[in-house]
């Protein structure tokens, strides 16, 4: 009985479409969709303005995006908060404290300051554009929560019926109004200050004040 020969170099090599996409390309069209935002806004971007402000053809953002949104939910997905560890500094104002600090840098970034608010008034007439922007900003941030809120419950900070979704509230309201919207400067006295509001509001809302 014979056998098969090995297949050769060049019968096992990859076919021409399995190319890696070159990282440079693909932070170039990156940077395109946050220039074309800031012109444009996300009704009147196209797939047209930011291959042209790329430098490349549109085949090359088709290749890494099927369409506007998901290009633009890439980019906050990226921005998100949802691959960063719970704050586990070993007291409840500490986690409040280190989320709100890092909460801060994050909100510093231009998605947080025009990208998110657009695509907010997209979602309000949109709900393909609210559900997927839901999913990329409330994930992360609720897991976060929930994380803090759990750690606090585990050391007798709060009661085990407190809700994750209004630490959520009391922690990211605020800091988004006064750096998203009113466009205030946040120092870290301004920061310390909300991380005692905040404690204080969800011992207060549980009765453990």
């Amino acid at each position: 009985m014979t056998t098969d020969p090995a297949p050769s170099a060049s019968a096992r090599r990859a076919p021409a479409g399995a190319a890696v996409l070159r990282e440079d390309v693909t932070e170039a069209i990156r940077n395109a969709v946050l220039e074309e935002l800031a012109a444009v806004g996300f009704s009147r971007m196209s797939i047209e303005g930011i291959a042209r402000r790329a430098g490349v053809g549109k085949t090359a953002v088709y290749r890494r995006w099927k369409s506007k949104l998901h290009l633009v939910l890439d980019l906050v997905g990226a921005f998100a908060v949802d691959g960063l560890p719970v704050p586990a500094t070993g007291s409840l104002y500490g986690d409040v404290r280190a989320l709100l600090e890092v909460m801060s840098h994050v909100l510093r970034h231009p998605v947080a300051s025009a990208v998110i608010p657009d695509l907010l008034v997209e979602a309000s007439r949109n709900p393909e554009i609210a559900d997927a922007v839901r999913g990329a900003l409330l994930d992360g941030q609720h897991r976060m929560a929930q994380g803090i809120v759990s750690d606090a419950v585990a050391r007798g900070e709060l009661p085990a019926d407190i809700s994750p979704d209004h630490a959520l509230d009391l922690l990211i309201g605020p800091l988004y109004w006064r750096q998203v919207v009113v466009r205030d400067a946040v120092t870290p006295a301004h920061l310390d200050t909300l991380a005692h509001q905040v404690v204080a509001g969800l011992k207060s809302a549980s009765g453990t004040a």
